[in-house]
């Protein structure tokens, strides 16, 4: 290889997902093992991965996900190693160890086909915004791999009475057993948010982690659908 390329080669494998920089996923694909992820985020693969878009098993979560918030699936399996990007973004990496996460759709890149999952509506949210807040719940033992606008900061919120406040356009994901609440401020909005009118936070509190990305891009907040 030439030498001034090396140092940009692939590590070897050590686990089923991995970062390949900040800005890429490396996925171990073995048959059997199904992968789902984010439609139009395979940028190169090794050996032989098959791709199947809008699944049924995903079809059929989708017709009750009333938002139309949905992010598009394909089902990928195979073996081989595959490479996954979402337009630069950073690329976060979970094992989930029989635990769980609540998930912003425009921040889930990809997650192993096995794992318990599903479209959820977010509880404490309906006054702010008439019919919620909607997110994706994943749950079991296995990967996934979410993107964020720049390097995440994540939060623990660490089980205390205090909580945890953050702008809903600069959130990615959450522990589903935290308690949320919104929180409306007049007095925040011109340090919080870019948009106009009033200004809205979510509050956390218990025991688990926010993650929060540092773009506040509309592109990809988190919908309030009134």
């Amino acid at each position: 290889m030439n030498q001034p390329l090396a140092g940009y080669a692939p590590a070897p494998v050590t686990a089923r997902m991995e970062n390949h920089g900040d800005h890429m996923l490396k996925v171990a694909m073995q048959t059997g093992s199904d992968l789902l992820a984010r439609v139009g985020s395979m940028v190169a693969y090794e050996g032989f991965v098959q791709y199947e878009p809008n699944p049924p098993a995903v079809r059929q979560i989708a017709r009750d996900w009333m938002t139309g918030e949905g992010a598009p699936l394909m089902k990928c399996s195979g073996d081989g190693l595959l490479y996954l990007a979402d337009y630069g973004a950073n690329v976060v990496v979970i094992n989930l160890n029989g635990d769980g996460i609540s998930v912003n759709a425009t921040n889930l890149l990809a997650f192993d086909a096995h794992l318990t999952w599903g479209v959820e509506r977010v509880k404490g949210l309906a006054k702010f915004a008439g019919q919620g807040l909607w997110n994706t719940k994943i749950s079991g033992q296995g990967w996934v791999a979410l993107t964020s606008r720049g390097k995440p900061i994540v939060v623990d919120c660490g089980g205390g009475e205090d909580e945890t406040y953050v702008d809903p356009d600069a959130l990615v994901a959450w522990s589903p057993n935290l308690k949320v609440k919104g929180k409306r401020s007049f007095k925040a909005q011109s340090l919080i948010g870019r948009g106009s009118g009033e200004a809205y936070q979510m509050a956390f509190s218990g025991q688990g982690i926010v993650v929060v990305q540092p773009s506040e891009d509309s592109t990809d907040r988190l919908r309030f659908r009134g």
